[in-house]
């Protein structure tokens, strides 16, 4: 059962099964701010929360780290640019470089 207190919003948890048959009522009321954990066997496998505009974006508008998945696939010249950066990364630190050969 959700809860409204004090502003405060107790997450429900459904089974599989309910939240099957429930489906459109739940999206109605995720749509108003509640949410709810679904489980499977009693274990928590997913949750049903209002979307936000980071969970919506398009994969081209990520940043940071993650605008890099896939990118560097098309880099024709990636291996030898690697190479030449484990090389300076040895001869500028004494350390070794790491062993990729182990995939």
């Amino acid at each position: 059962m959700t809860v409204k207190r004090f502003n405060v919003i107790m997450t429900e948890m459904l089974s599989v099964a309910e939240t099957k048959r429930r489906f459109s009522e739940l999206l109605d009321r995720v749509v108003d701010g509640e949410r709810f954990v679904v489980t499977r066997r009693g274990r928590p496998v997913a949750v049903l929360t209002p979307a936000t505009d980071e969970a919506t974006r398009s994969p081209t508008s990520y940043v940071g780290l993650a605008a890099f998945a896939g990118v560097l696939d098309d880099w024709p010249e990636f291996e030898e640019v690697m190479a030449e950066v484990v090389a300076s990364r040895q001869d500028d630190h004494g350390r070794p470089p790491p062993d990729f050969d182990d995939r």
